[in-house]
């Protein structure tokens, strides 16, 4: 099978299970910029050299790629989808991000006392850039009809952790840009 099959060349793509829509419909805007923050945290990854940060990462862009898949799927085939074996997002998943932030919040050297400039270091300058990714995916998710709630939430929480773990990254470092307020 070729990656080039020539379906969307005049502007249309398809959702899961068959659907034709416009590249441009608020759904394939939304999983498409879940695609970007997925990505996005693959180059903080791929450039951090801390463990822990490195296995939140991986955690969440496992859980994007079930993200995404739900979010191409119009709500009138969810449940199709989630027989078809495809995990939809749940409470469970925000419940351990929140889990992880709840525990790195305990260090408070962590929370700068000035305005944060991204770009002390490399790591955590993409995970600030995932981290805008991502509040751009949260809002073209809540331009959805009838979306799960749980991605809304996950997405929110998520923000917030890319946030912490590239103030982990920078402490680490010993390297913070910041101006006063």
């Amino acid at each position: 099978m070729s990656i080039v099959t020539k379906t969307g060349d005049e502007g249309k793509t398809s959702l899961m299970y068959g659907r034709r829509v416009a590249k441009n419909d608020p759904r394939v805007e939304a999983y498409g910029s879940v695609d970007e923050l997925t990505a996005a945290l693959g180059l903080a990854r791929a450039i951090c050299e801390d463990k822990f940060v490195g296995e939140q990462i991986f955690a969440v862009q496992k859980d994007l790629i079930n993200v995404m898949g739900e979010l191409a799927t119009v709500p009138e085939d969810r449940q199709r989808y989630a027989k078809d074996g495809f995990h939809m997002a749940d409470a469970k998943m925000v419940d351990r991000v929140t889990a992880v932030i709840v525990d790195l919040e305990k260090d408070k050297s962590l929370y700068p006392k000035d305005w944060v400039i991204p770009g002390a270091t490399s790591a955590s300058a993409a995970l600030d850039f995932a981290r805008t990714t991502c509040r751009r995916a949260e809002r073209k998710v809540a331009t959805l009809k009838d979306p799960n709630v749980e991605i809304l939430r996950y997405l929110n929480r998520l923000s917030d952790l890319c946030w912490i773990l590239a103030r982990v990254i920078e402490a680490l470092a010993k390297n913070r840009a910041s101006i006063s307020r």
